[in-house]
C-alpha cells in the first residue's frame, strides 16, 4: 500500500493546484469539511492507489471557487459543505442554492452565530 500525501495550500491557491492534479491524471475521490480552527476542507484524489489529499483552511466569509468546472461530480460535494458549514463557494454546476437538504436550521455545522 502508498503512503497517503498530505498537501496544505491557501484558498488562494486551490485552483492552481487542482488543475495540476487533473493534469497529472488524479480522480477526486471526496471533498470534506470540518469546522476546526476555522473551516478545514480536504480534497482527497486518487492515482494508481495513491491518495492524494489537499488541505486548506478558511472562515466563512471567503469565497472559493467551484472546482466543478474540472471535476463535474464534485459539485456535490460543494453544495452539501456550502449548506451544511456555510463555506463560500462559487461558481457551482449546479448549485441548489441552500436546497439540497430539508434541514430545519441553517448551516447546522458552521459557526455558531
Amino acid at each position: 500500500m502508498k503512503e497517503q500525501i498530505l498537501k496544505e495550500i491557501s484558498p488562494n491557491d486551490l485552483l492552481t493546484e487542482i488543475m495540476k492534479i487533473k493534469n497529472d491524471g488524479y480522480r477526486l475521490v471526496a471533498i470534506t469539511c470540518t469546522n476546526k480552527n476555522g473551516m478545514e476542507l480536504t480534497y482527497s484524489f486518487d492515482k494508481d492507489y495513491e491518495l492524494l489529499n489537499i488541505r486548506l483552511t478558511t472562515d466563512t466569509e471567503t469565497e472559493l471557487p467551484s472546482i466543478s468546472i474540472l471535476y463535474p461530480y464534485s459539485f456535490l460535494y460543494e453544495n452539501e459543505i456550502k449548506e451544511l458549514f456555510g463555506v463560500k463557494i462559487t461558481g457551482i454546476m449546479p448549485d441548489f442554492n441552500d436546497n439540497l437538504y430539508k434541514i430545519p436550521v441553517k448551516t447546522p455545522f458552521g459557526v455558531n452565530e
